[in-house]
């Protein structure tokens, strides 16, 4: 699930692996793309979050809804996704945009994914190389076939919330959970039932994962006696829980699934009901 940079840089080249770059920035969503084009590890193609990693918006389905599984198929195939390669995908910031791929290959069946640990900036700082030049596309296979069991729907969440024996993590920050400081989202606040890790908290001061027995003990105590796979990850818009839902995998709890709407659907819905406690 995790490659170093050390593993990354002896395969640089190497036919079998596949490197992605997902820099993105909410505010500017042209300035991932930019920075790629200005300099990436050598071979890493570029996903837009908005453009490669997210479908159509109708103001109902949340700011970043699934994209169509035959379209994101295609354009993973173009950067030279196979069965039997070693996808590694990476950011600058914490992995909390690459994690949206690593949980899209996921859902598509192809399970030899992993993410950069330290992303970017661990690969800087350490002054391995970086180019300008933009990869041929290559050729390769993926199934459009998505892996249904890995979601939940805002009915089902509606349905379970709060319910003995089940557990929704929302990942956002905790004043944007509390409803405080909003800018993204129309309405402040969560989803009643839920609880909060902030994403960050899976990671150490240098960007890397903390170890998985820290984050079993931790996620553990969150659930409260709750399955992995009666545990349901949300955020803003479904990206950053992948995040908590990569560190739960990590960790040996296997089988959480990912509420893709998230609060930018839920609170699109005036019908549901809101929470700032």
């Amino acid at each position: 699930m995790l490659v170093s940079t050390e593993d990354l840089a002896s395969h640089l080249g190497d036919p079998d692996w596949v490197v992605i770059d997902t820099r993105h920035d909410l505010s500017n969503p042209g300035q991932g793309r930019a920075a790629w084009r200005a300099g990436h590890i050598p071979g890493a193609f570029h996903l837009h979050l908005d453009e490669d990693l997210s479908g159509a918006t109708t103001g109902r389905n949340g700011r970043h809804p699934l994209p169509d599984p035959a379209s994101l198929a295609v354009k993973l195939a173009s950067c030279g996704v196979a069965p039997g390669r070693q996808v590694v995908v990476y950011d600058d910031t914490g992995n909390c945009f690459s994690v949206r791929l690593w949980w899209l290959l996921t859902w598509l069946g192809h399970d030899r994914v992993a993410l950069l640990d330290g992303g970017l900036k661990a690969w800087l700082a350490e002054g391995r190389p970086v180019d300008d030049r933009v990869p041929p596309r290559r050729a390769g296979q993926v199934s459009a076939t998505p892996r249904e069991r890995l979601t939940v729907d805002r009915e089902h969440v509606l349905a379970t919330r709060g319910q003995a024996g089940a557990c929704l993590i929302d990942a956002r920050a905790p004043g944007r959970f509390h409803g405080e400081g909003e800018t993204l989202d129309p309405v402040g606040g969560h989803i009643p039932g839920a609880e909060n890790r902030f994403w960050q908290m899976n990671l150490q001061p240098d960007g890397r994962f903390r170890p998985p027995e820290v984050l079993k003990q931790q996620f553990l105590e969150l659930m409260g006696g709750a399955r992995p796979e009666d545990t349901m990850h949300s955020c803003g818009s479904g990206v950053t829980a992948c995040h908590n839902l990569f560190a739960m995998t990590l960790a040996g709890l296997a089988g959480s699934r990912l509420y893709p709407g998230s609060w930018s659907e839920w609170c699109a819905h005036p019908e549901l009901p809101v929470s700032t406690e």
